[in-house]
């Protein structure tokens, strides 16, 4: 597609937005916004958040008539960015967009957290995921994910799995894994995925529970095997690729999120506002483009939804944190 016609199916989209935006309205919402919306966003400039942080800040200026500006406060986990946002005005003029690792901190951190992942936030909207795969590399011949757990399940504690650190997402999500199956693996922790792709690759792991986005080039050439997806459907990058629902284990989801949060007690019309644009941005063709050249799909689950979601996964990883005695104080 050419640059030409890209920008003009970005133009059609936020034109599209406009109309969906527009319509009755209380005087609030019709008001909202009058002045710059700072987004906060808890990692450096480049990485997937900040990316997705950018073309949403861009979409919701152009759709709602004021600039969107993203603010990167790295530091702590996110813990920094997260607290900034807990104790603003509850008035939608500051926002973050987080991740999964935003419902990890009351497990990994809850000594020095001033704020309650769930409470202290109005949940607006996720507004794209990135889909848990589980990979194998060349010396774990496993073409199927029946296969894969008959080989953990005939030696238990002996296949491995690689993550990018103690306490990251894929640590957890493994751990869930293994806890739903009754197997057992060996955990080999590395600082950052690209070394832990590397040696997947080399044969020195079995196996990892990977964001796709990490892993994806790798698969389509055939490095990496994927054996399922951690999400309620398949990913648009890997049809042919089932989910573990399909595959036989029922009840597993481990999806990277990205998604909008405000202030607790912002509201309720400002969060209508800006439920409504985050949705109509990643039903956005040009989102959906941009997003799978990332490795990610968009996604809307909104409001108490997306409410109840952070709750549960709270939930799931303190608990999990608690049987491992994971603490990065």
């Amino acid at each position: 597609m050419s640059h030409s016609s890209r920008l003009h199916r970005f133009a059609m989209s936020i034109l599209a937005t406009a109309a969906l935006l527009a319509g009755p309205a209380s005087a609030q919402t019709a008001a909202y916004p009058t002045k710059p919306v700072r987004i906060v966003v808890g990692f450096s400039a480049g990485g997937p958040t900040d990316v997705v942080a950018r073309a949403f800040a861009d979409f919701a200026s152009r759709a709602l008539g004021q600039p969107f500006v993203v603010d990167n406060k790295p530091g702590a986990n996110t813990i920094l960015a997260a607290e900034a946002v807990a104790s603003a005005p509850a008035d939608g003029y500051m926002l973050l967009v987080g991740a999964t690792n935003h419902t990890m901190i009351p497990a990994l951190y809850s000594a020095r957290v001033k704020f309650d992942a769930v409470r202290s936030f109005a949940p607006i909207c996720t507004v794209a995921v990135s889909p848990t795969v589980l990979v194998v590399g060349p010396a774990l011949q496993t073409p199927t994910l029946a296969a894969f757990l008959q080989q953990v399940k005939a030696s238990p504690g002996q296949r491995t799995y690689a993550t990018p650190g103690t306490g990251s997402s894929g640590h957890f999500a493994s751990e869930q894994f293994t806890r739903l199956t009754g197997t057992t693996m060996n955990h080999i922790p590395y600082k950052g995925a690209a070394q832990a792709v590397t040696d997947l690759m080399g044969g020195q792991v079995d196996s990892s529970f990977a964001t796709l986005g990490s892993v994806l080039p790798q698969v389509q050439s055939g490095k990496l095997t994927a054996l399922a997806v951690a999400s309620p459907q398949r990913s648009a990058l890997l049809p042919k690729v089932p989910t573990f629902e399909e595959a036989g284990v029922k009840g597993y989801s481990a999806d990277a999120w990205y998604g909008l949060l405000a202030p607790a007690g912002t509201p309720p019309a400002i969060v209508a506002a800006l439920e409504k644009a985050a949705q109509a941005f990643a039903q956005a063709p040009a989102t959906v483009e941009k997003l799978r050249g990332l490795g990610m799909d968009a996604q809307s689950v909104c409001g108490a939804s997306f409410g109840t979601q952070l709750q549960r996964e709270v939930q799931s990883y303190s608990r999990i944190a608690r049987e491992l005695d994971l603490k990065t104080e």
